[in-house]
């Protein structure tokens, strides 16, 4: 799709969406740098610079997202915006997704954020969501007129690093007919607790590109569980300080405990100084156990789907699943 020059400013002409690629790196991190920097100063938090994100990270968005890896450009070639489109089997959800901010105001955000629907809707999503902050009614009435509904937040919680009695199970030291058994696994898990979503993708890819680790609760032919981390550090240049959860599936909810208790001793063995879990707030019971377990209230932000495209809490079990990167 050409958007032309005329919804937009005549001089500066806008066209896309192009698939993004490893090499558009340092101008997605431009974008998003400025972009996020100025959403802050409208905010009120004026003197906030968001800094770029570890080019790792992009890599594994980029990645992660493929096809679904959008952006838009100038008369230059430049990238103006960008929206990140990730579809796990089913869960299809965009972020993060942003326009420059001499091009806010004329449309292209709408054109953004129709584009990574239409592409999650070919890919036979039931699910189509993002998050945004919750204190910014800006975007929270953007996206309602493009259809999306509020759903509930999700809450960023810490644990400090501690040492287990053993150590944990790890999906990196597996042979690679090991790990095809243990992904497997972790795919019949998820299918079993939420038919059609599918963490596959996203554990080949932090494998892969030596982001993290998978934890495993329990042995591969009778898993409880598993947690698709994240130590690379999130921002360019930083040292690790977390261990970031990004999915995390377990067969019954009682078991969510131990499962902490081996990512704060996983967070502690890869040299990071806490662990960092987004939870959905409708596992009401697992905010309660995070909170009696020390946890602290780090981040809020505010989980948007389209109407009739909602996310559905599994009968059984838990699933968390990180709508950003």
């Amino acid at each position: 799709m050409t958007v032309s020059s005329r919804p937009f400013r005549s001089t500066r002409p806008v066209e896309g969406p192009f698939v993004a690629t490893a090499q558009d790196i340092p101008q997605l991190n431009d974008v998003f740098t400025e972009a996020f920097t100025e959403r802050y100063r409208k905010d009120g938090m004026v003197g906030v610079r968001v800094p770029p994100l570890n080019p790792g990270i992009w890599q594994y968005a980029i990645e992660d997202a493929g096809d679904g890896a959008l952006c838009w450009r100038d008369e230059r070639g430049r990238i103006v915006a960008f929206n990140m489109v990730h579809h796990s089997g089913t869960e299809g959800w965009m972020g993060p997704l942003c326009v420059r901010p001499d091009q806010q105001g004329v449309g292209l955000g709408k054109i953004v954020v129709q584009a990574g629907m239409r592409w999650l809707r070919l890919q036979q999503a039931r699910v189509i969501g993002l998050e945004t902050m919750p204190r910014t009614m800006e975007n929270i009435g953007f996206y309602s007129n493009l259809g999306f509904v509020p759903g509930p937040l999700t809450v960023t919680l810490t644990l400090d690093a501690t040492v287990g009695t053993r150590a944990p199970h790890l999906l990196s030291p597996l042979t690679a007919s090991e790990k095809a058994a243990v992904i497997a696994s972790c795919l019949a898990l998820t299918t079993r607790l939420m038919p059609g979503y599918d963490f596959t993708r996203e554990i080949e890819l932090t494998d892969r590109l030596g982001l993290g680790d998978t934890l495993l609760l329990g042995p591969p032919h009778d898993l409880q569980g598993f947690a698709l981390c994240h130590t690379a550090p999130l921002v360019e240049g930083r040292v690790r300080d977390e261990l970031r959860v990004l999915k995390l599936v377990l067969a019954r909810r009682a078991e969510l405990p131990q499962l902490l208790g081996a990512l704060t001793d996983f967070a502690r063995r890869s040299g990071t100084r806490r662990l960092a879990i987004r939870l959905q707030g409708q596992y009401t019971d697992a905010y309660r156990t995070l909170i009696a377990l020390g946890a602290r209230v780090r981040w809020t932000d505010l989980r948007m789907s389209v109407y009739g495209w909602d996310e559905v809490t599994p009968t059984d079990g838990m699933i968390l699943s990180n709508w950003e990167i």
